[in-house]
């Protein structure tokens, strides 16, 4: 180590671009830097760029910063799970999510609500008879819906900007799995068809690509792992590209099925450990700065 990488003190009134290059070239923060830098180079190279987003990023309130990404055009693809979607819906709607789960669970009220599940049940039913995606319909029907906050929906976003959103169903696992009114073979196969557009995306991540995981810690690392294979058997060259991870805690699968075995290999892999109300907000600043 030497002085020239050392972080330097701010000054008041400095921009933001004044206080990222004052981060040190040391370990994380240097990590964190070649991460934006790789974004960056590959949005500008036209390689994709594509993020996976569990959905506690929704529910802290980052919906605004993935939305600009998406208008700038540097995300070329999103990827939620059931509970991303169910969130990012209810937002368009009332403007906030979210509630006691202990509470209601003590009653039965946990996920009972009436709108959420009668849209989206009736979106992935609508979906199936369409042989259509689920992002794509949800994000369809939010559009031609009167939700009072839909400009703050990625879903909705995606949709208006012509980018695929990916919805990856674990049935059992979301509060509109327990209506009356949910149809196990409609979200099964309209998943599907998601997981196929995620693989015709990531067929062109090659030489350059990025894929970004933040929050997911099993369902998206494992279907990003699978598609990543079908990519492969197909007789692709998926490879030489670079995964981020970031998330709150250490996590085995997205250790092992971002950042360590996808990038073998060649490429390279990078797991950054922090809030997401703290990370991502850098992050989208520092890409959007870079660029």
């Amino acid at each position: 180590m030497n002085t020239g990488l050392f972080a330097k003190p701010q000054r008041k009134g400095q921009k933001f671009s004044d206080f990222y290059n004052s981060l040190p070239h040391i370990l994380k923060a240097q990590d964190f830097k070649d991460c934006v830098d790789l974004i960056v180079k590959a949005h500008k190279t036209k390689k994709p760029v594509v993020f996976l987003l569990g959905a506690h990023v929704i529910k802290c309130g980052l919906s605004p910063l993935i939305i600009q990404l998406i208008n700038k055009g540097i995300i070329n693809l999103v990827a939620l799970n059931g509970a991303g979607m169910i969130h990012d819906f209810e937002i368009a709607l009332n403007g906030q999510t979210s509630e006691d789960v202990l509470e209601g669970l003590i009653d039965g009220s946990f996920g009972m609500v009436k709108e959420t599940a009668e849209f989206l049940n009736k979106s992935t039913s609508q979906a199936a008879r369409n042989d259509e995606g689920l992002g794509y319909r949800v994000g369809l029907n939010i559009k031609n819906s009167q939700l009072r906050h839909k400009d703050l929906s990625i879903l909705y976003n995606c949709y208006m900007n012509k980018i695929p959103t990916t919805v990856h169903v674990a049935i059992g696992t979301d509060i509109i799995h327990q209506h009356p009114n949910f149809r196990g073979e409609d979200a099964g196969k309209t998943s599907q068809k998601d997981f196929l557009a995620l693989v015709e995306v990531l067929t062109k991540i090659g030489g350059g690509g990025v894929v970004v995981n933040i929050g997911s810690a099993v369902i998206l690392p494992e279907v990003f792992l699978k598609a990543l294979t079908v990519t492969r058997n197909l007789g692709y060259k998926t490879f030489d590209f670079t995964t981020v991870n970031f998330d709150m805690l250490a996590q085995y699968r997205p250790q092992q099925n971002i950042v360590c075995r996808p990038t073998q290999p060649k490429g390279k892999g990078y797991y950054i450990t922090g809030h997401h109300e703290i990370m991502v907000p850098l992050l989208a600043a520092a890409i959007l700065e870079r660029l």
